[in-house]
């Protein structure tokens, strides 16, 4: 197997490379490169290690046709189009607590230095004044600090502040009351800090729902005297709004460690009295650079070798415990999600996937996901497990996921019903000794069969007709059944019956015939005779299969009326007639050719008649 490579195209601690080279990763250390430099050489690399420099754009995602994952050093990712990443499938990372207290120290030094105008004193004493009268300060102690954001960053902050006697109260809609409680501070609303706080510390992403959140008019709002410190991101915080009311003197002072633009070596803030800047410095000590590096590669280097997921932005996280647990599970969730993809040939209004026993104690994101990508890959080509969900969102479709502590015939099940405008269809899935998908039930039909890549599935009435009709049509030299089962939900009543073909058809037909890729290792290059056998004996199975297929869904000969098909077209769509292809198998009062899962291209379905 192929070592994943991996490209770090910003400057990281040599650590990195190590770490990457150690864990099986081949890496290149590759940081300054221009946009076009790095768009040109991403194809060939399926991580990307990042700082702040590198711009993950979506035309860079165009060209990066092999790539994964993208690892942030650090915590914001306002340069990674993190949208064109999930519909890309390329999994985004960050490394959230690397640089964590080290940015809530910095935070708490801009507080301590506004306190004291410790720059303006600072230049003053060197250019050979003696001001002491002019640098009044205020002590932190006993004042109310406000959190804008408390979760990793904001918390460490309030720690600290409240180490040093301040009272501190916050200002985030993801703080639970206990969270609250658990860290000594009081929630309250947005509208309740502005007036109550001494200082004002922002500690939250850049979003739609959090830009300008400090604008003009929440700023006029604050405690005459209030300090302003963001340590967070450009763009939180009004930096006009800023400045005019450090001239007015409604804030005292300000400390402001990013900016809007960036670098910024031109900002309306600057020249502003009382007002600390330093040059994006909350993560710069030796500790935290080397943290978010080593961190970041252990990540990385996690998924693509072991599928764990740890701090993605547009994936549920998976351990590295669960990663191996989880993998046959994965496979059955994708097979069943084919197969019920395969069978629908309406608009989907809804999913649902239930899980039974075992499974259901297991983390199942991963899973829904894996069958929701399963479910839509036959009306979508580009659909993945990363996008699926944003997907099924945008077309309107509902997801649910259901846990079920009730006791079933199986260590593990896996229901996946699909609902569309005319019906809704199941297909249950289990593992046979924890690792062999098995189908064990379908439409509410009990029957035990294994996936494969191409299957035939089939729906009749209950009568010998259909069956001899069948047994007759598909009994020619180029069409081999491998295995076959049938079942029925009760005498008389509609039968299912999946089997499995050897040989599968080839040329292009109606719509949704899939298959696995056939690997370059699995062609026989030293037998070219058997290769030109093997495309005239396929080509046989097609036209036998279309004749089997077709005499399978046309009314019987008039030896066979018993077994007539409903005449009613409305009772043929109650039944289930019309079924075609799914997962793999193919399904309705004709045969159908499928596949499941796994890395597909599309070939035809054979429904006759």
């Amino acid at each position: 197997m192929a070592k994943p490579k991996v490209l770090i195209s910003d400057e990281l601690s040599r650590r990195a490379v190590e770490i990457f080279s150690e864990r099986g990763c081949e890496v290149d250390f590759k940081p300054g490169l221009k946009p076009a430099e790095l768009r040109a050489i991403i194809a060939n690399y399926q991580g990307l290690a990042i700082r702040s420099a590198t711009k993950v754009t979506a035309e860079l995602l165009a060209e990066a046709k092999n790539l994964k994952v993208v690892g942030r050093a650090g915590i914001g990712v306002d340069n990674v189009d993190l949208k064109s990443a999930t519909a890309h499938g390329v999994v985004v990372m960050n490394t959230p607590f690397g640089n964590a207290i080290t940015t809530a120290e910095h935070a708490i030094a801009l507080m301590f230095a506004v306190a004291r105008q410790v720059a303006d004193a600072n230049a003053s004493t060197q250019a050979g004044k003696w001001e002491k009268n002019r640098f009044m300060g205020t002590e932190l102690s006993f004042k109310t600090l406000g959190l804008i954001g408390c979760g990793n960053i904001g918390s460490i902050v309030a720690e600290r502040a409240i180490g040093i006697k301040m009272r501190v109260i916050a200002y985030d809609p993801f703080l639970s009351e206990e969270r609250a409680a658990q860290l000594g501070v009081e929630k309250v609303t947005l509208e309740q800090l502005l007036p109550r706080a001494d200082f004002i510390s922002v500690h939250t992403p850049l979003t739609e729902q959090t830009k300008n959140i400090l604008s003009r008019a929440n700023l006029m709002k604050a405690k005459k005297g209030v300090r302003i410190i963001n340590c967070a991101r450009g763009g939180l915080v009004d930096e006009l709004a800023v400045r005019d009311l450090l001239v007015s003197g409604h804030i005292a002072g300000a400390g402001f460690d990013v900016f809007t633009e960036e670098p910024a070596k031109d900002n309306v803030l600057f020249g502003a009295p009382n007002l600390v800047c330093t040059p994006h410095l909350g993560a710069a000590t030796v500790e935290a650079q080397e943290n978010v590096a080593l961190q970041v590669a252990e990540q990385m280097a996690d998924y693509l070798l072991t599928g764990a997921i740890q701090n993605s932005l547009n994936m549920p996280n998976v351990s590295a415990e669960d990663a191996p647990r989880l993998a046959p599970y994965l496979d059955l969730a994708e097979k069943l999600g084919s197969f019920a993809g395969q069978l629908t040939d309406t608009d989907i209004k809804a999913v649902a996937i239930e899980y039974e026993g075992q499974v259901a104690g297991l983390n199942v994101k991963p899973l829904t996901q894996m069958a929701l990508t399963g479910v839509l890959r036959p009306q979508l080509d580009s659909v993945n497990m990363v996008n699926a969900p944003v997907i099924a969102r945008e077309r309107g479709i509902e997801v649910a996921e259901v846990k079920h502590e009730r006791d079933t015939d199986y260590t593990s099940m896996i229901r996946l019903s699909v609902t569309t405008e005319k019906y809704t269809r199941s297909v249950t899935g289990t593992l046979f000794g924890g690792k062999h998908p098995r189908i064990v039930e379908i439409k509410g039909i009990e029957i035990e069969a294994e996936f494969a890549p191409h299957m035939l599935y089939i729906t009749n009435d209950d009568k010998p007709a259909p069956c001899s009709a069948r047994t007759r049509s598909t009994s020619r030299p180029s069409i081999s059944a491998a295995t076959s089962r049938a079942a029925r939900r009760s005498r008389w009543s509609r039968s299912t019956s999946p089997c499995r073909p050897n040989s599968p058809p080839r040329s292009p037909a109606s719509k949704a015939w899939y298959r696995p890729r056939r690997s370059d290792s699995e062609e026989d290059t030293n037998a070219p005779h058997q290769r030109d056998h093997g495309r005239r004996r396929r080509a046989d199975t097609e036209a036998d299969l279309r004749q089997a297929a077709r005499a399978v869904r046309r009314d019987p000969e008039p030896d066979q009326g018993a077994g007539a098909l409903p005449a009613d077209p409305a009772r043929r769509r109650a039944d289930g007639a019309g079924d075609r292809a799914v997962g793999p198998a193919a399904q309705g009062h004709g045969a159908a050719g499928l596949s499941a899962g796994g890395d597909h291209q599309r070939l035809p379905v054979l429904n006759g008649g």
